[in-house]
């Protein structure tokens, strides 16, 4: 995802129509890794407070499991980094997640980017983004 920005051109209020457009990631404008670790770990204390997705975690979501997510973010919103983590099918497969569960963990994924300060677009592009996994992560 990528949002076009015409730099800045001197003497004119507004840059040309065929000026060269800078493609910047959704990554960097939200802030890159810092603002995904910051969003990631709000996520999964949400994750963990909610009574019907947090048993899914019974032993809590570790370090290196954050790690991933937020790697895996990283990549999936134009950043530099690249997943190395576990394939998401296999890793989830076994879990039997439902239409329902991956709406209502998307659901606290928005909240916490809201709550984080996102505008309403951007939030929606994110989710967008995270609603492709639907196919791989939704087993039954």
């Amino acid at each position: 995802m990528t949002v076009h920005v015409h730099p800045p051109v001197p003497g004119h209020a507004k840059a040309p129509s065929n000026a060269p457009t800078l493609e910047i990631s959704l990554y960097y404008v939200i802030g890159g890794r810092p603002a995904l670790v910051a969003a990631v770990d709000m996520f999964f204390d949400r994750l963990l407070d909610d009574p019907v997705i947090g048993p899914f975690f019974p032993n809590g979501v570790d370090v290196k499991h954050r790690r991933f997510v937020v790697t895996f973010l990283a990549q999936a919103l134009g950043g530099p980094e690249r997943y190395h983590g576990p394939d998401l099918g296999q890793a989830h497969g076994h879990l039997g997640i439902t239409d329902a569960l991956f709406d209502r963990t998307a659901g606290h994924l928005d909240a916490t980017l809201e709550e984080l300060g996102l505008p309403r677009n951007l939030i929606d592009r994110i989710i967008g983004v995270v609603a492709g996994l639907r196919p791989t992560l939704v087993t039954a």
